[in-house]
């Protein structure tokens, strides 16, 4: 952490020292500023700004620290500084321009803390004065017992997730009721340990007067692409057979655009190196078993894994779609260490 920014948590905020080393961070990095609207001639209002907000969400995030991340709020202040605080910020903005209520999509493949980043947005837009409500593409899975039926039409179908296995319809009647500005709202719920962990649906939540809607999942906003990519695909997807499963999943793709037309913007969570899902993977489990609760095996994390890549292989859906400034806003990308590495909208980059 930079020394001056841990300062926060022991002295004035306010300092004359402390907002010129803000500044000068908040400039540095010409892609960041550019891609939260940070210039030299508004940067003292951009650092006012955030660190107002900064002391009037900190209770709350120290807390959200200490019992959702449990870890102290130190170790994430950094994240908060740099990144949740003016994103959020941006959102906020972007809502203030819309007509309507706003549906920010967050794509991220496994491991890359989209759950994590929309629950720190949620608390901090909630500060910002916005009624803000998360959704996981997870909550729009099929029931148990229609994707049981699913498995035995398609016994590829080995595990939820891939794209097929939702219901499409209800995230529709959703987004539309969000955008219209109904309230109350019913917001679907999943309990992924249900049925031994196939996972059924659970007790929906109700929402009155929402604004924004953080909907994240690991292939929100993926578009189809050329079928011809499949016959040089990477691996994991290396027989007929993988490329038969690939190109269904592809053509399955389409049935989801009418959700993602649906979406006001698109931030995506990019990993540098898309292989570093596998390890953050192992790790996650392996901090699961250490904690005494049951885990996969590095061989059983290696066959779920590979299995979401032979169906929506992130060199070929992703990579080229954060290149995209028609589909994409922002891009955030990230370390094999998960820090963060360099942000930036299409626009700039």
């Amino acid at each position: 952490m930079n020394s001056w920014l841990s300062e926060i948590l022991i002295t004035d905020i306010a300092t004359e020292t402390w907002q010129q080393k803000a500044k000068e961070a908040a400039l540095a990095d010409n892609f960041r500023a550019q891609a939260f609207g940070i210039a030299p001639e508004n940067v003292d209002e951009a650092i006012q700004a955030r660190s107002q907000l900064l002391k009037s969400v900190l209770p709350a995030f120290s807390e959200f620290c200490q019992t959702t991340l449990q870890v102290q709020p130190q170790q994430m202040l950094h994240i908060l500084w740099d990144l949740w605080l003016p994103l959020a910020i941006k959102i906020a903005s972007v809502r203030q321009k819309l007509g309507h209520p706003l549906i920010q999509g967050i794509l991220g493949v496994q491991g890359t803390g989209k759950t994590t980043m929309s629950k720190a947005l949620t608390l901090i837009l909630q500060e910002l004065g916005h009624r803000t409500v998360n959704l996981s593409l997870d909550d729009l899975y099929k029931t148990y017992s229609a994707r049981l039926v699913l498995t035995q039409q398609d016994p590829r179908l080995i595990w939820r997730g891939p794209p097929g296995t939702h219901d499409i319809d209800l995230g529709l009647n959703l987004l539309d009721q969000i955008h219209q500005s109904h309230s109350p709202i019913i917001v679907p719920r999943f309990d992924k340990s249900a049925y031994n962990g196939a996972g059924d649906r659970t007790t929906p939540e109700i929402f009155s007067g929402v604004d924004i809607l953080l909907f994240e999942g690991w292939f929100v906003g993926v578009r189809p692409i050329d079928p011809k990519a499949f016959d040089s695909a990477p691996p994991p997807i290396l027989t007929d057979d993988d490329r038969q499963f690939a190109r269904e999943i592809n053509r399955q793709l389409q049935n989801y655009l009418p959700l993602w037309e649906r979406l006001d913007s698109l931030i995506v969570l990019y990993p540098t190196d898309y292989r570093c899902s596998l390890t953050w993977r192992k790790q996650a489990e392996q901090q699961m078993i250490a904690a005494g609760k049951p885990g996969m095996s590095e061989s059983e994390i290696e066959q779920f894994v590979n299995y979401f890549w032979r169906s929506l292989h992130p060199e070929l859906f992703i990579k080229p779609l954060v290149k995209s400034p028609k589909l994409v806003d922002l891009v955030i990308e990230i370390n094999r260490d998960r820090s963060f590495g360099k942000i930036y909208s299409n626009s700039t980059s």
